[in-house]
């Protein structure tokens, strides 16, 4: 997949991308085929015929494939349309590990659709690591706000040091490009970075174990030859998703990040060992009436699954699955309402079959009369 496409497959590619709906940002017409030349177009798997490994159909497509994509971040502004704001995979160098050194992104390309089912625009990059001056490598999973008129990209990569970090990035566009602050966000650390709306604040959601580096900052101070994977205590309280309110400007902590505790249906909280249901990653926070929803990665158990409460700050108690797993490793989500519906946004690889190449997809969430989540089958049974 790495090699250079011929001009015939270039070819090839760019007709797949524009069967799938992907079309360019006007003044961006050469993007596709830049894209092809670099080897960053997919020729497989690209049809609702497609099988997975166990020869069962897909059961939503990508929703491009000018480029690989992954963890979603999907957000209606208001001018209602749809933008995505995800990871951008490349095929790098790396060798496949279990602390993600694979995933080596190093820039963000937000997508727009004005309507479900409908044509993705690619926008061009609108954020890129070597104009982050604190970035050092990997541009991991975002997340976006906005607030008087200006759009914030949140985005974690490791500093120099190889500690991860999140960083703060701004514009007056929805898809950039986005100008870095010069420096991370004091006190921040580890990935995945959420932001959540709610009566006039935001909220920043974020952790991740293993290579989110979780484990390397439980006292405030990253630690380099901490655990690789979590605390290493399975009959212990797992860890926790942080949450820190923002500041009026949106660009700091305006607290100390506190612990978001989950539970489980004793009242107790989850263990480490308790890997189908504790937190690894990938947190997600929407609320519903007056509940509050806190779903997540489960990792190396590939579930994404969700707890209820009645603050942002928890507790919250888990409540089941929301997706089973995917064609690929990671699983990584964002969930919004649009046009009427719900919708869950997640990633799988599809067209690559490769855990470092990853395609994004949509398909509606519903909610049982109780408030609960119907759990998602990836694939068509």
């Amino acid at each position: 997949m790495r090699a250079t496409l011929s001009l015939a497959a270039s070819a090839l590619a760019l007709s797949l991308a524009a069967c799938s709906g992907g079309e360019t940002q006007a003044g961006n017409d050469t993007a596709a085929a830049e894209n092809a030349s670099a080897g960053e177009v997919p020729l497989t798997n690209a049809s609702a015929d497609a099988v997975g490994p166990d020869g069962r159909k897909y059961l939503s497509q990508p929703l491009t494939t000018e480029i690989y994509t992954a963890d979603p971040s999907a957000h209606v502004w208001g001018d209602g349309k749809l933008y995505v704001y995800g990871s951008h995979d490349i095929d790098g160098d790396a060798q496949e590990d279990d602390l993600g050194g694979h995933f080596e992104m190093r820039d963000y390309r937000i997508l727009e659709l004005a309507e479900p089912g409908g044509k993705t625009i690619v926008h061009p990059v609108a954020l890129d690591v070597k104009d982050v001056p604190w970035a050092d490598k990997q541009m991991w999973a975002p997340d976006a706000a906005f607030k008087n008129g200006t759009y914030y990209l949140y985005f974690p990569a490791k500093d120099k040091q190889g500690a991860f970090r999140i960083g703060v990035a701004t514009s007056q566009s929805p898809v950039g490009p986005f100008k870095a602050a010069p420096q991370p966000i004091k006190g921040s650390f580890s990935i995945d970075p959420s932001v959540f709306a709610d009566g006039g604040e935001h909220y920043i959601i974020f952790g991740g174990i293993w290579g989110g580096q979780l484990q390397r900052n439980t006292t405030g101070t990253y630690d380099p030859n901490g655990s690789k994977t979590d605390l290493e205590k399975p009959n212990e309280p797992a860890l926790s998703p942080k949450i820190a309110k923002l500041s009026g400007d949106m660009m700091e902590f305006a607290e100390k990040p506190r612990d978001i505790q989950i539970l489980d249906e004793a009242g107790k909280p989850l263990l480490g060992g308790d890997t189908n249901r504790r937190f690894f990653e990938a947190a997600w926070m929407h609320k519903r009436g007056d509940t509050y929803y806190l779903s997540y990665s489960t990792g190396d158990t590939h579930y994404l699954v969700y707890a209820t409460g009645k603050s942002p700050y928890g507790p919250f108690t888990y409540r089941g699955r929301i997706l089973e797993p995917v064609n690929g490793w990671t699983s990584h989500h964002s969930i919004v309402d649009w046009k009427g519906k719900s919708w869950l946004f997640y990633h799988d690889v599809q067209l690559s079959g490769q855990t470092r190449l990853r395609n994004v997809k949509m398909t509606e969430l519903k909610y049982n009369p109780d408030g609960s989540i119907q759990t998602i089958d990836p694939f068509v049974k």
